[in-house]
């Protein structure tokens, strides 16, 4: 007898936990989308009996006019062993407790699947144990060459196992023939070469390493980060003191015997070629000076008598001579590279991450050391300490969410955030593992209400414990040994045969995104106002970085909104 199974649409804002019941997932089976967006749902299912003993095979088809253009991969639960920091988290977490989240979104296995004589092999299966609730991401994305019918669509759902057919179920979307302005928020997340060589066991930019680090980016690309850090040299961050990771030195240096230095920007033009091809909006240069108060210099590797020696390190005092004498040879000589490619002025640097006051003589002269061969060029870097920023050091600051408020207050233009293991007691945004979808996401709305130019996180895959003593095998442990709440460090996993697979959280912050482009849409089509109208509308407080509504259907109600409120206003 075959196994019997349920299955329900649902949202993307939804996380199903294997314990949980079928029937405590809310049904949504109608869909607005954009005509250039990417929509993303859930088809839940649940194993109800099975009188076999082996677990089943199952396998979906999909019928209906947007069926060539559908996605499917398999929800995966992963170990969370550190889901909340203890007595500093607030109640709008899913779970606190240890154990098995949905996060990662795996490609459906197509091989070991032996029952080939009823399924095509190239549609993929999965297995559903009895009793364990389980979902598949699905995604509709569109090509623009593609007409596609204007009214409601049905897009029917079968789940099979073997020849017989367990459930069915029918998504009806309508696609709109408005589009989505093209991204001006600008997004980073900071991108770790060297843990993409490790991960993969990959020689530091050996073809197979660039071919990594393209799918990569392209990911990134296409879930909205559209600045990618550039490794001109070794990133210095979340490194111990006197420790160093792999190098990932893409900038060629050569010492001259009479200790002038001579550059190659090979590599560099290979990593620009890629990036442009790949349609990354902007750059971002490593810090010249170590985090945490600008102390020392960052690794630096050039040929020196024929071999590769390193230059410069936490041997180096940031004010150190040599050091200056190098920076005054380097960064001219890299912008006037960028120049020649055209991508100097979407180039942004820093001088050393997360400074305060008690760093602020150290890092006003690192800041005097490299400012004069940055003149109008953009200066960046997180900074949460307002009497900091009021004496006039940094003109573009970075502050963390938490400590925003007073940023906002003084009305400072093209404001920056970031958030780093902030989602404690004052209720923020963020994307641990253990909050719901909807509290990552809120942020989207967040920065369009608050006119925010940029945002700024740590980890797009940052795979090391705390200080990068060693690489973590993220598959296994989220929390980088303890180092952060699960999620906090990386927005992707490595996956198998040379790939890179998303996460929920990864798919929550693009929507984010993508709600700020329906947000400026509304802007420019109903004026500011009514699109932040759009925004508050029936709420009961008024939406900031602090207070904000908790349940994901706010969130899916008001794309839906915005686009009914714009095409009515353009036909």
């Amino acid at each position: 007898m075959p196994p019997q199974v349920s299955i329900r649409l649902i949202s993307s804002l939804e996380s199903c936990f294997m314990d949980e019941r079928l029937e405590d997932k809310k049904e949504r089976t109608h869909f607005l989308m954009y005509r250039n967006e990417k929509l993303s749902f859930q088809l839940a299912c649940v194993n109800e009996r099975n009188d076999n003993p082996d677990v089943p095979y199952f396998y979906l088809r999909m019928k209906g006019a947007l069926a060539p253009y559908v996605r499917v991969r398999e929800v995966v639960c992963v170990p969370n062993h550190y889901p909340a920091t203890p007595q500093n988290h607030d109640e709008n977490y899913l779970r606190t407790a240890p154990g098995l989240y949905p996060n990662m979104l795996r490609p459906l296995h197509y091989k070991g699947y032996n029952y080939k004589r009823y399924v095509n092999i190239d549609e993929g299966f999965i297995r559903l144990p009895q009793g364990n609730l389980r979902a598949l991401w699905i995604d509709v994305v569109i090509p623009e060459d593609v007409e596609v019918p204007t009214e409601e669509t049905a897009l029917t759902f079968t789940l099979y196992c073997r020849e017989y057919e367990m459930a069915q179920t029918t998504a009806y979307i309508r696609v709109s023939p408005v589009k989505l302005p093209k991204q001006k928020l600008i997004h980073t997340e900071w991108f770790y070469c060297d843990c993409i060589a490790e991960a993969h066991r990959a020689e530091v930019f050996s073809d197979r390493h660039f071919d990594l680090i393209e799918q990569y980016i392209a990911t990134a690309v296409e879930n909205g980060i559209n600045m990618i850090m550039m490794p001109v040299f070794t990133q210095e961050l979340d490194t111990y003191v006197g420790g160093e990771r792999l190098t990932t030195q893409l900038l060629g240096i050569t010492v001259k015997p009479d200790g002038a230095y001579e550059f190659d920007f090979t590599l560099i033009d290979r990593w620009i070629d890629m990036c442009e091809r790949l349609g990354v909006g902007y750059y971002e240069i490593p810090h010249f000076f170590t985090q945490w108060g600008a102390e020392h210099a960052p690794k630096i590797i050039a040929t020196v008598d024929g071999g590769q020696k390193r230059i410069f390190g936490w041997e180096t005092d940031s004010m150190g001579e040599e050091y200056g004498k190098f920076l005054a040879a380097m960064i001219p000589a890299l912008v006037e590279h960028f120049q020649k490619r055209g991508i100097d002025r979407r180039c942004f640097f820093h001088i050393s991450d997360e400074p305060n006051l008690r760093n602020l003589e150290k890092y006003l002269a690192c800041k005097e050391r490299v400012a004069p061969y940055l003149k109008d060029y953009h200066i960046i870097d997180a900074l949460s300490d307002f009497e900091f920023y009021k004496l006039g050091v940094l003109e573009k600051p970075i502050p963390g969410i938490p400590s925003v408020q007073e940023f906002l207050d003084h009305d400072i233009p093209g404001l920056w955030v970031y958030y780093c293991g902030a989602g404690g007691k004052k209720v923020i945004t963020d994307r641990y593992l253990s909050m719901p979808m909807a509290r990552t996401r809120i942020l989207g709305v967040q920065l369009y209400l608050n006119r925010i130019e940029g945002f700024l996180h740590w980890g797009y895959n940052y795979y090391h414990n705390q200080f990068s003593y060693d690489y973590v095998d993220v598959l296994g442990c989220s929390d980088g040994e303890y180092f952060a709440p699960a999620g906090d460090a990386f927005l992707v996993y490595p996956g198998t045969d040379d790939t890179v697979w998303e996460t929920m959280r990864l798919n929550a912050m693009r929507e984010a995104m993508d709600d700020v482009r329906a947000l400026e849409l509304a802007e420019s089509v109903l004026g500011r106002e009514a699109a932040v109208a759009l925004a508050q509308e029936g709420l009961s407080e008024p939406l900031t970085f602090f207070q904000y509504p908790r349940e994901g259907e706010y969130l899916l109600n008001l794309r839906d909104r915005i686009l009914l409120a714009v095409e009515e206003k353009l036909q």
